[in-house]
């Protein structure tokens, strides 16, 4: 099965495309997409659509899970950082590929075994499971491979997680 795992953002969108198959992880692709501040911020919108729409063309993936937004102080953030992830889910079911969601707490507990384990340890797993020599810059990205992570070691439940 290839996934491709999202965290979604504005400024930075990070992601990570792997393949799962017999209990193995093999890396296709990892990066991030970014956005200027300096551009006005519907253009980012479309920024993060076309590339998220030429990303899933390329891999042309089984299935797209992206992170759920965890908020508790910057509102404007929140509503910016949430628009971007609507354009990211729009653009996965424009493609055509089943979408499944994760809040941070099963993303941890998929990749680490713990729902409260802390950012590094999230990191360094993502790390040892892809069998990558580093941790993958930004942030971001190490993010966006442990959500697809997360869903391969989702199992029967997926389907729990399905934007319907």
């Amino acid at each position: 099965m290839k996934i491709i795992g999202i965290d979604p953002g504005v400024a930075i969108s990070g992601y990570g495309v792997i393949e799962y198959t017999g209990n193995k992880f093999k890396v296709i692709e990892y990066g991030a997409v970014t956005t200027s501040p300096k551009t006005p911020f519907p253009k980012r919108l479309k920024i993060l659509y076309d590339e998220y729409m030429e990303l899933f063309t390329l891999h042309k993936p089984d299935a797209v899970a992206i992170e759920e937004l965890f908020f508790n102080k910057n509102v404007k953030t929140a509503i910016d950082v949430g628009q971007a992830r609507g354009v990211h889910l729009l653009a996965a079911v424009n493609y055509g590929v089943d979408v499944f969601e994760y809040t941070p707490l099963q993303v941890k507990q998929g990749v680490v075994g713990y729902g409260r384990a802390e950012k590094k340890q999230v990191q360094e797993m993502v790390k040892i499971l892809l069998n990558l020599k580093e941790i993958p810059k930004p942030d971001d990205v190490a993010d966006g491979l442990a959500v697809a992570i997360c869903h391969a070691h989702s199992g029967g439940f997926k389907d729990m997680f399905k934007i319907r």
